[in-house]
């Protein structure tokens, strides 16, 4: 068994260093550039360019009404945040990959939730594209969800085939 506060710094530390890193990423974003500016990076693929998405995910939601987005944006954060420490209290004997993946989802979950109840849109300032195929822009909190999700899958893919549940 783990010492309790190994596991509790598995999951404060990475949340806490994500949180902060996409709060001040998108404070100097907010400071230093004028809404749709864009800084070439490796000119024709990756691009520093900031934009406020109301919406979720590929503009999923933006153009509902904003009192709509907020409060469904809100919910779905809440509810993750939520979800996620009540599976962190109830299964204290977990592989540290779900400890690791949980606490991505949980800060990026943070993060934009922050944006949306200070600014009501998030931040995003990410930008890469190829020609004419381009990727919506995205931010750390974004970043470190896909990351958590990722993580989270291979580590139930291969519980799945350790224990062999289907």
């Amino acid at each position: 068994m783990k010492p309790k506060w190994k596991i509790e710094c598995a999951f404060i530390l990475p949340a806490l260093i994500v949180i902060v890193l996409d709060q001040l990423t998108k404070v100097w974003i907010d400071t230093n550039l004028p809404l749709h500016a864009s800084i070439p990076v490796i000119p024709g693929f990756f691009h520093i360019t900031y934009v406020r998405n109301p919406g979720a995910a590929f503009g999923f939601l933006a153009q509902a009404s904003p009192g709509l987005r907020s409060i469904f944006f809100l919910a779905v954060a809440v509810l993750a945040v939520i979800l996620i420490l009540y599976y962190l209290h109830q299964y204290p004997e977990r592989p540290s990959i779900f400890t690791y993946a949980l606490s991505f989802i949980f800060s990026g979950a943070i993060g934009n939730m922050i944006d949306r109840v200070r600014l009501g849109a998030v931040i995003d300032f990410l930008d890469f594209f190829l020609g004419d195929a381009h990727w919506p822009a995205f931010n750390v909190a974004d970043s470190a969800i896909t990351v958590g999700a990722a993580l989270l899958f291979y580590a139930l893919i291969k519980d799945t085939k350790k224990t062999g549940r289907n």
